[in-house]
This record gives structure tokens, sequence and C-alpha cells, in this order.
């Protein structure tokens, strides 16, 4: 990730995004396409998040650019581009943040200049002119001073929602998953006034988290992963706990108020082509009800349906075997034998946690694997945006976000190769006393590392916090190769190698999230909106062709009215936001023409 870099030749910097903006404004005003694009150099992106296109899209180079004004121009109005504080400039570039005007509403976004042409430019809907969250000086007074006779008290308010909501009134929002996508998603549309439920499986909010692996922490650093609205407090740690999370998550949907259904299974879903809603079958602690939303949100995250390989003899093993979801913990297999297949962060994870407690380990590594060091992590690819440091330097977490968003996928793992070149020249001691080991490393097929991979395919890496030492230091045994078949006691590999067990589990990562559409509402309309995440890299797991965006994340799909959520906490916090735009539009009655469609090439 890039930080934002401070010049001492402000004041020319400043000249230049002004001067490019006036051009780039007057040309949007007259309606002149070929002028827009001349204002753009050869090597160009414009990326829109809902703003222009009502989609979250990438036009690369001129030709894509002309497109999509032609297309938009017309209804959306875009103008007003003015400059946000002080431009920076480093190395031949300039840029700035950026605010604008559409027809229907109010934007931010970033812009780089290269020389004096635009080499980057994002373009972000904040808020629907007329539908403006009431916060600050817009905020809800909260109570009616004076004498009412018989008045509602909020907690009797609540109280008459919660009871009505799904019962005498339709949602106009059902959110499938209450994890922190879900939640945060939930907080952005009732600040909208959009009536929500998120329907949860579990009997608390933040279970999703608890019902994990016990050694469970987050690998992503605390200003990476706020909330919307609720920003952790300062002291919370660096690191936290999924036990802590989840209590997090717990109060969260208390303090916003939000309709949480706990206890609640989604049975089934169809649509209503004539109808344009949905009805989706529930049971309710035990109750059966029938919910008729406009749109169906699957909020069901990453870690979706358990991919667990199907290997001959699981049915004469007669140890236990568990796909790393269904893992309780370390405790009750001191002295065990356990053999971890995967190799990834929660194959590391459950082997550490069980070497702690005195199990005799081995993890099955099947492919290579990214490792990055926690520490070097920070220090080299998250540190310019989110830490201590970038809050000092006024790199708040909505401008990092903005910043980070402002970087086209297309040109991201150019970006990302020096950062992680860095890396395993910083760490190239720890680098090759793990492959002394005989772990097999990667940086990602081309070297971008880290945060690529898990934009290309989601899984194949993991950041360190200790376990790899383990490896080093042979504490959890290493073995490379696939699997062949089980015995009644022992994991048999393709060379022959027979591994005793007493308990296997398989952290063998998750399937594609339209796997839930399969399972909800028909394999035929999982088809339908195609497989879930990825760019379209045509590397490992991310087939071709490029599509420049994740495949059906956050945006329109191609099934009406029914929409994705999820990623880590930055992306479900980040995204959430124009997703929440997106219905509440539609709730509006506003038009909203998508551009640029995502074709369907991959069912799954």
């Amino acid at each position: 990730m890039s930080s934002h870099t401070v010049s001492s030749t402000m004041q020319p910097a400043n000249e230049r995004i002004d001067g490019w903006l006036a051009r780039f404004d007057a040309a949007l005003s007259d309606g002149d396409v070929d002028g827009v694009c001349a204002l753009f150099g050869s090597d160009c992106y414009w990326r829109d998040f809902v703003s222009l296109t009502w989609n979250l899209h990438t036009a690369e180079g001129h030709d894509q650019i002309r497109d999509m004004l032609e297309a938009t121009l017309e209804q959306t109005a875009p103008g007003g581009f003015t400059r946000e504080g002080a431009a920076d400039e480093a190395d031949g570039v300039t840029e700035s943040f950026i605010t604008f005007e559409t027809a229907v509403g109010r934007g931010r976004g970033h812009l780089r200049l290269n020389g004096e042409t635009a080499w980057t430019l994002l373009t972000t809907l904040q808020e629907l002119k007329g539908h403006e969250e009431k916060t600050g000086r817009n905020r809800v007074r909260g109570v009616e001073h004076g004498v009412v006779r018989e008045r509602e008290t909020w907690s009797e308010r609540l109280a008459r929602e919660r009871a009505e909501l799904g019962y005498v009134e339709d949602p106009y929002v059902v959110i499938i998953g209450g994890g922190q996508g879900g939640i945060g998603l939930a907080a952005r549309l009732r600040k909208l006034d959009i009536p929500t439920i998120v329907l949860e499986k579990n009997p608390r909010p933040g279970d999703s988290w608890r019902n994990r692996y016990e050694s469970l922490h987050l690998h992503d650093p605390v200003w990476y992963d706020h909330l919307p609205y609720l920003p952790f407090p300062q002291d919370w740690p660096v690191f936290s706990h999924k036990d802590k999370i989840g209590d997090w998550l717990e109060a969260y949907t208390r303090i916003m108020e939000l309709n949480y259904w706990t206890s609640t299974v989604v049975e089934s879903a169809s649509y209503d082509e004539d109808l344009q809603r949905w009805s989706v079958e529930v049971d309710r602690d035990g109750e059966p009800l029938t919910l008729h939303p406009t749109q169906l949100v699957f909020a069901t995250g990453m870690s979706a349906v358990p991919n667990v390989p199907e290997v001959p003899g699981q049915d004469v093993f007669a140890g236990e075997q568990q796909h790393s979801s269904q893992h309780p913990g370390p405790h009750d297999y001191t002295g065990k034998k356990v053999v971890v297949i995967g190799s990834n962060n929660s194959a590391h994870d459950i082997c550490a946690a069980l070497w702690e407690y005195e199990a005799d380990v081995t993890m099955v590594q099947r492919s290579s694997t990214h490792i990055a060091r926690s520490d070097s992590l920070m220090e080299l690819a998250l540190g310019g945006l989110y830490s201590e440091d970038a809050l000092a330097a006024g790199v708040t977490t909505d401008k990092a976000d903005l910043i980070f968003a402002s970087l086209p996928y297309r040109i991201l793992p150019e970006l990302q190769k020096p950062v992680y070149d860095e890396m395993y020249k910083q760490d190239k001691d720890f680098y090759d006393a793990l492959e002394a080991a005989g772990f097999m490393l990667d940086f990602g097929e081309d070297g971008s590392g880290l945060f690529v991979k898990y934009l290309r395919r989601g899984s194949g890496y993991y950041i360190d916090v200790g376990a790899s030492q383990l490896i080093i230091d042979g504490g959890v045994k290493l073995v490379t190769g696939q699997l062949d078949h089980l015995t009644e006691s022992s994991v048999v590999l393709e060379d022959g190698t027979e591994l005793p067990a007493d308990l296997i589990v398989y952290a063998t990562g998750y399937s594609s999230m339209n796997g839930w559409v399969a399972q909800i509402v028909s394999k035929e309309m999982a088809d339908k909106v195609g497989k879930v995440w990825g760019m379209g890299s045509n590397t490992t797991k991310d087939p071709g062709p490029w599509e420049g965006e994740l495949r059906n994340m956050w945006k329109p799909t191609r099934q009406d009215n029914l929409w994705f959520h999820g990623g880590n906490l930055h992306q479900s916090r980040h995204y959430s936001q124009f997703l929440a735009l997106q219905l509440k539009a539609r709730m509006e009655g506003l038009e909203t023409p998508v551009h640029a469609l995502a074709e369907v090439h991959h069912a799954s």
C-alpha cells in the first residue's frame, strides 16, 4: 500500500491539481467526452464506486473511459470537482483528495496526476441528496420537549418496531449472516432509514467468532479493523482475541439498535420476478415464518461453505475428523497425534495451539504458501495507512480507505512487488530457515504478495505470529504431498508416507460464497450469478478473463435484488457504505442504470 506523502513543493502541487480539475469540470459540463479523455494519460484508470455507474467499476484506458462517460454522463451530471485539503507531490506524481457532486448525490475521491495528465481517478458516492444520514448538525433531537399525553418513549418505540418488523411490516432488506459483515451493513442501512432484518443462526451476536478455534486472534491490526460509526477504543489491543471481537459485535448490535434475529435458520428463499420481491422461509427459535423483503443480501463471509476434501477411507478412520471451522481448541488433545491438512492461517494457528497443549502435531502441506511475518507486514505494507504513525500524520481511517481504494487492481501487483521484495530481503534468514525445514514458500505467482493473493483467491497465505518458528525448530512436524487415503488409524499420502492420527483437522478453506445461494435458493440461481470473489487474474484459483473488480461483491449481480457482502473487517466497513447507498437509491425509487454489469464466466 502506498502512503500519502508530503512534499515541500505544496503550492505548485495545489495549482497543478486545481488546474486539472477546472479543465476536467469544464469538459464534463460541456459534455465533451473527447476533452475529458484528453486529460488522461495513455496509461490511465478511472475507478468509480456507484457515483456514475451504479456499480463498482474500473474503466481502464481511454476507450473504456469514453464508453463509461457516453453511457452515464447525461444522467449523472457530475460536476463541482474541487480539491480537498493540500495536494502532495513525490516522484513526479501529484495527488489529492477531491470532492464533487452528481445529479443525485455528493461524492469524494482521489486523483493522481503523472505530469499534467491523470494516471488514476477514484470517484465514490458518499451520500444521496435529500437522504443524508442524520449525523452531526443533522442529528435527531431524541426527545420532543414539552408536555405530550401518552408519548412513546425510546424503549417503547424500539420494542414496537422489533415486534412489527417481519410480522406486520415487511423489511425492505433481509441480510443472511450476522457476522461483522451483516452487522456493519445493517448499521449503515439503519442510518439511512431502511427497514432491515439480520438473520443469524447462532444464539448470540458474535458467536460466529466465539465458535472458532480457541487460539484465533485477528491477524490484521486494530487501525485496519474499525466498524462503521463506532471505532474501537484507543486502548483496544492491536490484535484482538476472537471472543473479545465477539463481545464487541454483540454490544455493537445493541448500541446501533439493529433488528437482529438470533437462533434463526434460513430454510429456503425464492424470488418472484413479477412481484420483484423475495420469499424467505425461516425458523426463528422454533417458529416458522415467511419474510418478504425486496432485497436479499448474502453476508455469509469469505468463510462460507466449508471445503472438506473427499478422501478414500474417511468412513473407516476410527479417530476424530473436523473441518477447521469445527475445531474446538487444543484442550482435549494433549498427548494425542494430530494431523492438520493445510498450511494457511487456520492450519498454522491450530498447529501452534495444539503444540502449546503438548499434542504431537504434523502439518501436511499440499501446495506452496505465502508467509509474511506480522511485524514486517505492519512496517512495510500497512503502516503507511493504518497505524498510530499514519494517524499522527493526519491519515484517518476514512482517508486511508480512499487512498487504498484509489489503486486500481490492474496496477496493484506492480505496486506491491517492491514491498514484498523488501520483506524477503529484510527477513531472508527467516525464509531460508523455513525452506531448509522443507516448507514450500511463495510470494504469489508474480511476487506481489499477501493482499493481492487474498484478492485473487482469498487463501494461500499465513501471517506469522509464531507458528513458523515451530516448523523451523521441528516442534510442529512438516510433510509435503497429496492425500491418498485414510486407514483406521492414519493418514496416507500419495508417496506412501503414513501418518498415525487420533485427530485429523481439515484446514482446507471454504468454497465460493454462491455455495450458500445454491443451498438456500437453487443451484440454477447460484450459476446465474456465478463465482464470487477473484478478479480474473488468470492465476491459481482465479481464472480469467480479467474483470477489474471483485466478482459480485458489493455491487449488482445478474440476479435482480440479490447482493453479496463480506470480506475482512476493513472491506466490510468500507464497502458497506456503497452497498447501502445502492439499496437506499432503489428503495427511494431513484433511477439506477447499471453501467458494465459484469458477465458471468464461472459458475462456482
